[in-house]
């Protein structure tokens, strides 16, 4: 048994991390910013302060962690209107991640496992699955925020002693989920027709329950110390094929028109969307051999099987 600190618990993929750490036995600490939010077998410690301000003097006598699993970020914000987006990521996303770093090895804390994202890495993926050794690019302020949490935290785990593993997850889905991948579900439920019959760009995926299980390995396997990994499911599928794979478990086929990839990201720069058609028409796939060969892990769901999920909980909310 371990004990594990998760900061972020009450989020989509917080959630899941609690519930999967308790069912496999370890004593698992949710640090929220409001009690009662948080999945139920974990203690909840409430702290309220702003980018983790105070944590190190509100901290529990009582809690020594063994890990910490930092989810907590402030994510990518489509049309963000801060004065100055990098500065605000950075407050949340480098600053708050080292204190949460500082004030947990100071209580004991061996290993931090922080999950980043692909963004802090690239946007799309060149003709290569994305692999560690590749120098990173990131694209917007928030995948720079991530990248630079990734460096700050490599330097004071070096100092410090602490380990640390980052955890580079592509676009995560499952019950609850929001954003994009719920605004997909909603136009194929009803009935939308969609002109992305014609994008064969492949994206790599990770159902939340994957994620879940990659993580609870990256906090107690030794064998992670001071790596990074991606993680993803078992195969990347185009957009296309995601459309209709999601389609086929919700009972709504997929309404696809194979309109030219020219004419979309034409009609994405009239409208000011052109960000938006990028995304869904280049491909960003990762390379998770890494984590397979290190600590020899593959997820415990096929992609069909999340997505399967998926469409089961948003069938039930509908």
């Amino acid at each position: 048994m371990n004990r594990i600190l998760v900061t972020g618990a009450n989020g989509f993929v917080g959630r899941s991390v609690c519930r999967t750490l308790a069912a496999n036995g370890h004593d698992v600490t949710a640090l929220v910013r409001r009690a009662g939010t948080s999945a139920g077998d974990a203690h909840e410690w409430v702290h309220n302060g702003v980018d983790f301000a105070g944590l190190a003097e509100a901290w529990p006598r009582e809690l020594v962690p063994d890990c910490v699993v930092h989810l907590a970020a402030r994510v990518h914000v489509m049309n963000d209107t801060a004065a100055d987006p990098l500065a605000v990521f950075r407050a949340t996303n480098v600053e708050g991640a080292l204190r949460v770093a500082r004030a947990a090895r100071e209580r004991g804390a061996r290993r931090m496992v922080f999950v980043s994202s692909v963004k802090a890495a690239a946007e799309f993926d060149g003709g290569l699955p994305l692999a560690e050794s590749m120098q990173p690019a990131p694209d917007d302020a928030y995948g720079v925020s991530k990248l630079q949490a990734e460096e700050a935290l490599w330097q004071y785990g070096e100092q410090s002693g602490l380990e640390i593993v980052i955890v580079r997850p592509p676009l995560v889905y499952g019950p609850g989920v929001g954003a994009n991948f719920l605004q997909m579900m909603n136009a194929l439920w009803r009935r939308l027709p969609l002109p992305l019959g014609a994008v064969d760009a492949r994206r790599s995926l990770v159902y939340v329950e994957n994620l879940a299980d990659a993580l609870m390995h990256c906090a107690t396997d030794p064998r992670a110390a001071n790596a990074r990994f991606y993680v993803r499911d078992d195969q990347d599928l185009s957009v296309a094929e995601l459309l209709r794979a999601l389609g086929h478990h919700l009972g709504r086929p997929a309404r696809l028109l194979p309109v030219p990839l020219s004419l979309l990201r034409a009609a994405g720069a009239l409208t000011g969307r052109a960000a938006q058609i990028d995304r869904l028409t280049q491909s960003l796939r990762v390379d998770d051999s890494r984590i397979r060969e290190t600590l020899g892990w593959t997820g415990p769901y096929t992609l069909d099987e999340g997505l399967a999920a998926t469409a089961r909980w948003y069938r039930s909310t509908h």
